[in-house]
């Protein structure tokens, strides 16, 4: 159950409003976010910006727990937000729980 002590927590959408291997994005003022559900139906949140020229993940091919921007070819690791080798950078990652189905993100 959620509770004050959770305040953080926002509510995105249920779980099945994010399509299996693909993404939902949250506008954002300061960068949109996009959150992807993989065929195991885990869910990750990271900044819809590639590392490498921008581009939106949220486009993207999702595979494992990783997705491949869609304009490059990088593959961006959806659990720790890093590029896999031999490319480098990295994407910011939201902290991301599902709960009786219902989607929650911590922004802060």
């Amino acid at each position: 159950m959620m509770n004050a002590a959770n305040a953080p927590w926002i509510r995105l959408c249920e779980v099945d409003e994010i399509p299996r291997l693909g993404s939902r994005v949250v506008e954002r003022p300061s960068g949109n976010l996009a959150v992807f559900r993989t065929a195991q139906d885990k869910v990750f949140a990271v900044q819809d910006s590639c590392p490498h020229k921008n581009g939106p993940l949220s486009q993207g091919i999702v595979h494992g727990e990783s997705v491949t921007c869609p304009l490059h070819g990088w593959q961006i690791g959806l659990e720790d937000g890093q590029a896999k080798a031999p490319d480098e950078g990295c994407v910011r990652r939201f902290p991301v729980r599902v709960h009786e189905g219902i989607v929650y993100l911590d922004l802060s």
